[in-house]
């Protein structure tokens, strides 16, 4: 089983169009919270970024925030976490996030909650982590995503023990219990090793 202390959540800069999103979002950061869990997110005032801090922190819970030095400067920054830190680049902040988290979670979100979660899988299919990756799929936002992963794996670009790491859970209560449940895969690497 996985010891989760903190989670990073990651999110759209947009609330999206159904109030579920936002509804979802807030549930989950109010379970991490009241657990005792951390949240660890981009750093951001608004959008789902706003609504996952604000309910986390009304909570009484941990929020800390990594934003780059760009979007600081456009006052993009949320100024009532408990924790925000300003980085230089993108990349930097997303080595940040995955170093201070024990867990990834994409609520709903556009390419760059895509990118950021896309990233963290693919560190788990290498073996670079053993943390648990998930979906809080809402409404089946992320059915489309989920079906094109099974399709990878029909085609013979994904292997199923990767499709398999990938935890996709609709109800925010029960997704942190999803993720202390996980139990690091074995990895199954596509390239041998001193292939080229």
């Amino acid at each position: 089983m996985t010891a989760v202390r903190t989670v990073c959540v990651y999110a759209g800069s947009q609330a999206g169009s159904r109030p579920a999103y936002a509804e979802h979002a807030a549930r989950f950061a109010r379970r991490l919270a009241a657990e005792g869990v951390g949240v660890v997110y981009g750093g951001g005032k608004a959008g789902l970024m706003g609504v996952v801090a604000d309910a986390a922190l009304a909570e009484g819970g941990r929020v800390t925030g990594i934003i780059p030095e760009q979007l600081q400067a456009r006052e993009l920054a949320h100024q009532g976490l408990t924790d925000l830190r300003v980085v230089r680049s993108m990349h930097e902040r997303k080595a940040l996030m995955a170093e201070l988290s024990d867990a990834f979670v994409a609520v709903p979100g556009g390419i760059g909650t895509l990118e950021e979660l896309v990233e963290v899988f693919t560190w788990a299919q290498l073996g670079m982590h053993a943390k648990p990756v998930a979906l809080l799929d809402v409404d089946g936002y992320y059915a489309g995503l989920v079906a094109f992963f099974d399709h990878a794996v029909d085609e013979g670009f994904l292997r199923p023990a990767t499709r398999s790491m990938l935890l996709v859970e609709g109800d925010p209560e029960a997704l942190l219990d999803r993720l202390r449940a996980h139990e690091p895969p074995e990895v199954e690497r596509w390239i041998e090793p001193g292939a080229a």
